[in-house]
């Protein structure tokens, strides 16, 4: 199932923009003139960019069928990653599958890879597996394992293969985190269920998260993602009800979560675009944490 997610800069959109905009012109234009059996055009257009805003758009109700393998929706409002993969779940329990492979557009995995992933499935001898996932390659350096397999607390959701028997269990993936932090909840509530999350070290998955850059300073080398605004108010305000909802289960981890959201506004300062914006989506989503808003804000 193919939970979409698409995060594109306005600056890598505006092209793009153009282009659709000179051709809808230059259509319309052409609709007009019925007597004619050539045209000579002039594809100029000027397109003055005054203003951008991050926005999430909606989408119409598609549901489409391909000799019953492809089942392709689109929902007809944005309603979050969350809202997609439990969607993609329950159909897959209706239709009796024991697990399920989830997927995000920003990874690319292989036929071998998941291949790798269902033969170790079959031949484990783990009895408790609440979801087992490649190694997600998202650019930074690593140093590989010697392990077959080792136990995470948390992997992305992105290359992962769902226990659906465990997903009942602990019901699913929560909606109103929305967007982020929807696998860090995921997997911390398979902990809280005695479930392992199992990450295959020799399958090697490709992954872009955000849009990853690397700066020196001062001697140091920092990884940039430069996450949009809106989802670096998602990022704080649901890393602190992690926080809150598993800080019991593991202080070191939540511990680090928090810290991390601190070194990211750091970063955001030292290297990204659009500082005061991000910075300020960035307490806002504290503040909404202080107040208990969850769900999907307005933008």
């Amino acid at each position: 199932f193919l939970a979409e997610k698409y995060d594109v800069d306005s600056e890598k959109a505006i092209e793009r923009a153009k282009e659709r905009a000179m051709n809808t012109s230059v259509s319309e234009i052409e609709s007009t003139v019925t007597h004619q059996t050539s045209m000579v055009t002039d594809n100029h257009l000027n397109v003055e960019k005054i203003k951008d805003d991050y926005i999430l758009l909606p989408v119409f109700m598609v549901n489409i069928k391909y000799k019953d393998k492809i089942n392709y929706i689109k929902y007809g409002e944005n309603k979050g990653i969350a809202f997609a993969l439990n969607d993609g779940a329950h159909q897959a329990i209706n239709d009796s599958y024991e697990w399920l492979l989830t997927l995000d557009q920003d990874s690319k995995i292989t036929v071998e890879n998941i291949s790798d992933i269902k033969n170790f499935i079959k031949t484990t001898k783990e009895k408790n597996i609440g979801l087992v996932a490649p190694f997600q390659d998202i650019g930074l350096p690593y140093q590989k394992s010697n392990s077959e397999y080792e136990e995470y607390i948390e992997l992305m959701t992105s290359g992962s293969v769902l226990n659906l028997d465990a997903y009942k269990k602990i019901g699913g993936f929560k909606d109103w985190l929305f967007i982020d932090c929807v696998d860090t909840d995921y997997c911390l509530n398979l902990h809280k269920n005695k479930y392992q999350v199992l990450r295959l070290n020799n399958v090697i998955m490709k992954h872009s998260l955000g849009e990853l850059k690397l700066h020196k300073f001062l001697g140091k080398t920092y990884d940039c993602f430069n996450h949009n605004p809106i989802r670096r108010y998602y990022i704080v305000r649901n890393n602190l009800y992690i926080n809150e909802m598993y800080h019991d289960l593991c202080p070191d981890y939540c511990d680090h979560l928090i810290r991390a959201q601190k070194g990211q506004a750091k970063r955001i300062l030292l290297f990204e675009k659009n500082k005061i914006k991000k910075l300020r989506m960035m307490l806002k989503g504290y503040r909404d944490y202080k107040k208990g808003v969850k769900g999907r804000i307005s933008e």
